[in-house]
């Protein structure tokens, strides 16, 4: 497929985008605001300083790329920083960590007249992307433009490769316009290769995930939550909290958590569910299955009777982690391909998670053998493993010592990824 033929798929694909659009704001009323922006059509703040484009898709990215973004703010003071994301929670949480110290708005569809109309009201400098979001008519349209375009933190599955590869003819010349490409591993980076990356465009960086800005802040704010809820449901508790579930998860993980309960009756789970729109749902489920719920939302203080905590905020991962002992990671066991597992290794958590990780194969694997994190097979094999942490100390501080030190040692992706940004963008100076 060339690029023209794609561009007219989309053309006649695009009552369909729209009403896709329309559809999800059913679920989550945020994407039925800002409509727009997706079709470039948006005001920028008249400015004379010239700017710098990071992409991050959703929450996720827009988390990894945060110590990035400071970075950039630190090392060009002299540019502005406009973030783009897909997603409405993506949109929060640039709110969240950057606040007016950069702008927003939605990235485009990949519609030519879009990414035309989005290229000549910002006008970047460079545009970096976080992780792998591909889009042929906006990195030909920065190509033509002289923009670099870096592709940071980049990360390619065994499968979502195959799925490029039977694209050969729209995606070799789009990565052959692509000025660098910053792999997370050698497994992303020769596939990279093998989709017809030039060799010279490619540098394997590791993850910028790795160099997490852990602040004392976040740790104190995990204790004293910690505290709030140690005054409500006792001084013994054990807190598990299974992070990012998903559709299908939710039910394996309450189904864990009541065995636990039978030979260790401190424990206590926090449920984080991945997306707001099912925070409702998942609250009635916990309900269903007789188990005693508080919505951290509230800030209701829990009592001696909770059982369950439900994570139903935005943006509060970390400081939900560091009032946590034992992380089971979601999208793990249901087919979606797990989430990010550094976040509660750094903070000491021992982690869980369940087989399918494709997402986050090599980092997965190398915690694994770090010491760090344990696959589990199913609802009762989480069971059995939170169980023989609770109840094995030497075990336990073992393994939450490996993810730590994991994390640490693996640190750096940061500094090599801004070295490609200052030669890529020389014009920033």
């Amino acid at each position: 497929m060339s690029r023209f033929f794609y561009s007219l798929l989309l053309y006649l694909m695009s009552p369909l985008v729209v009403a896709r659009l329309y559809s999800r704001a059913k679920k989550a009323p945020e994407y039925s605001k800002r409509k727009a922006e997706r079709f470039g059509f948006f005001r920028m703040p008249e400015s004379d300083k010239p700017l710098i484009w990071v992409h991050s898709v959703s929450v996720g990215e827009t988390i990894a790329s945060a110590p990035l973004v400071k970075r950039l703010q630190q090392d060009y003071p002299q540019h502005r920083i406009l973030i783009t994301t897909m997603t409405p929670t993506g949109s929060a949480q640039v709110q969240k960590i950057h606040g007016d110290s950069v702008e927003h708005v939605y990235a485009c569809y990949d519609f030519p007249d879009a990414v035309s109309r989005f290229l000549n009201k910002t006008r970047p400098d460079i545009a970096i992307v976080i992780d792998t979001e591909l889009w042929p008519n906006t990195i030909a349209a920065c190509h033509q433009r002289g923009i670099p375009v870096l592709i940071a933190n980049a990360r390619l599955s065994e499968r979502s490769a195959k799925g490029y590869g039977r694209f050969s003819g729209l995606v070799k010349p789009m990565l052959q316009q692509i000025n660098r490409v910053a792999a997370q591993n050698e497994e992303t980076a020769q596939r990279f290769l093998n989709l017809g990356l030039p060799e010279q465009q490619l540098t394997v960086t590791g993850s910028i995930k790795f160099d997490l800005d852990v602040s004392t802040e976040t740790v104190s704010a995990g204790k004293a939550l910690r505290q709030q809820w140690q005054q409500g449901m006792g001084e013994n508790i054990r807190i598990l909290i299974a992070a990012s579930t998903h559709e299908g998860e939710d039910q394996q993980v309450l189904d864990a958590y009541k065995r636990i309960q039978k030979t260790n009756p401190e424990a206590r789970l926090v449920l984080v569910p991945r997306h707001p729109e099912r925070f409702d749902k998942v609250c009635q489920l916990v309900e269903e299955n007789h188990l005693p719920v508080v919505r951290h939302s509230t800030g209701v203080t829990p009592k001696s009777e909770t059982r369950v905590i439900l994570g139903d905020t935005m943006g509060e991962m970390m400081k939900l982690f560091a009032a946590s002992d034992i992380a089971f990671v979601g999208g793990s066991l249901v087919a979606t391909g797990g989430h990010n597992m550094l976040e509660p290794a750094a903070l000491g958590l021992p982690v869980l998670s369940g087989p399918h990780i494709f997402n986050f194969e090599e980092i997965s694997q190398s915690l694994i053998e770090a010491g760090g994190m344990k696959l589990v097979a199913d609802s009762e094999d989480l069971a059995n493993s939170v169980v023989a942490l609770l109840n094995n100390p030497s075990i336990y501080e073992a393994m939450a010592n490996h993810g730590r030190q994991f994390v640490k040692q693996n640190a750096g992706a940061l500094h090599k990824t801004m070295a490609l940004i200052d030669r890529l963008g020389f014009v920033l100076k």
